[in-house]
């Protein structure tokens, strides 16, 4: 046996399939025949059902040929080929689903060395052509793979830019709305400050038509201001017209009135005037904090409303 197995692994099978071929079998031409029957077979599952094996026929089945024994063969009855050990029968009725044997005294004649070789060149080409096989179906799973992350990649690199581009629309529609909500509350300032300037040009020649012994003149009708949601209604005789504040500035208490739809920002702009610096106001009762996105709110939406003491911020 010990020649059997150097001869198989001379031939180029492996010497862990060379020792379960000589162990299965006892002898060179069954052992390179269960060699190509079981080719496409792990050594584990060959170790498993060989285990399997013994332990299920331990007393039923008669053991296979050793070297000197009367050569014999097994016939499957149902498709005549023969067999020359009884592992190589259960192999193939295991292959097959084939359960009929019967024993016979027919000996398989030994093969020449030429049919030797021509078995083992066979055996290699159909291993080769198996790898091959393998080889073809790895590069094909491998593009295939390579495909489907590519496309994942893509769909992603999609996904992220269409949420950058909502983003920016975003971001430009809210510059837009504060550009407008300022530009709104510039003019309500520049036309309180052109209303301011006129009354008081009033005041000063009603001032001087009496030092003149003269009638004052009439006074202007006034237009109401403007705010970003158009001009102001009229108001019941018993609505509040002004709010008194009193504000806490860093260098001190500083009481003022300004008309209840003024809005927070012509009130900080008010104090700015003075030197003042404002980013916030914040109200105690109720504790609340206005900072810049909140200017846009009237004196009366903030309810502030007939009087508010403010922190300046």
């Amino acid at each position: 046996m010990a020649g059997d197995l150097d001869t198989l692994i001379d031939m180029g099978f492996p010497r862990e399939r060379a020792e379960l071929a000589v162990k299965a079998t006892g002898g060179l031409q069954s052992a390179i025949d269960w060699l190509e029957t079981n080719q496409d077979k792990s050594v584990d599952e060959i170790k498993q059902e060989q285990a399997t094996a013994a332990a299920a026929s331990a007393s039923d089945e008669p053991p296979a040929l050793q070297p000197g024994e009367e050569a014999k063969s097994l016939v499957c009855d149902e498709c005549g080929k023969r067999f020359r050990s009884v592992n190589q029968a259960q192999f193939h009725g295991e292959k097959t689903g084939h359960e009929q044997f019967s024993e016979s005294t027919e000996e398989i004649a030994p093969l020449t060395e030429e049919q030797k070789a021509q078995r083992l060149q066979e055996l290699r080409e159909k291993l080769a052509a198996k790898r091959a096989t393998q080889s073809e179906q790895d590069k094909e799973d491998h593009k295939r793979n390579e495909q489907i992350r590519m496309k994942a990649t893509k769909e992603s690199q999609d996904l992220r830019e269409e949420l950058q581009k909502k983003e920016r629309l975003k971001e430009a529609a809210a510059k837009r709305a504060e550009k407008k909500a300022d530009e709104d509350a510039r003019k309500r300032v520049l036309a309180k400050l052109e209303a301011d300037k006129q009354e008081r040009k009033r005041k000063a020649e009603i001032e001087k038509a009496k030092r003149a012994g003269q009638a004052p003149p009439p006074a202007p009708v006034q237009a109401p201001l403007a705010t970003s949601s158009g001009p102001t209604t009229s108001k019941p005789a018993s609505a509040y017209t002004e709010a008194r504040l009193a504000l806490q500035t860093p260098s001190g208490r500083v009481m003022k009135n300004f008309p209840v739809e003024t809005t927070l920002f012509e009130v900080a702009h008010a104090l700015e005037q003075d030197g003042m610096t404002v980013s916030t106001f914040t109200t105690n009762f109720p504790k609340k904090i206005y900072d810049r996105s909140d200017f846009g709110m009237t004196l009366k939406e903030a309810g502030m409303v007939p009087s508010a003491a403010l922190i300046v911020g």
